[in-house]
Parts: C-alpha cells; structure tokens; sequence
C-alpha cells in the first residue's frame, strides 16, 4: 500500500486557508495555545466542513492524520 506525504501546507490548502509558511504561522499565533481538553475538531475556528474533515482523519488514522497530529500538537504549544 503506497501513503502519500502530505506537508502542513498542504493541509491547510485541503482545509481552504492560506498555505504559505507565514499565513501558517499566523493562524496557528492567532489561535494557540489551544486547551488541552478541547479536542482539535471542536475548535471553535473551524467550520462545520473544515471540523468534519478532521474529525474523519484522526478518527479513521487516515491518509491525512499524521499531518493532523502535527498540526494539533503545534496548536498546543
């Protein structure tokens, strides 16, 4: 089974966000630290569509859900 490689920035490119380096680093300033019982997908920046798209893919371990986590844990930071 082949797994893709996705980075950060084409994460933020499937969730329709700005997906450049400093865009990144603003959004995740402007919305971090996120607390630690408030699950990724609840965040309250997300759409409906965007937490959906997440949900999925921690849930399922799918093919984006590496990129998730890092995206999650530089949310806490």
């Amino acid at each position: 089974m082949e797994y893709s490689q996705h980075s950060i920035n084409h994460l933020f490119a499937q969730l329709g966000l700005p997906s450049d380096d400093t865009s990144i680093d603003c959004f995740i300033t402007a919305h971090g630290p996120l607390p630690a019982e408030v699950p990724l997908e609840h965040a309250p920046f997300w759409s409906r569509a965007q937490a959906a798209f997440l949900q999925v893919e921690i849930l399922e371990d799918a093919d984006w859900a590496e990129v998730v986590d890092m995206l999650n844990l530089r949310l806490r930071a």
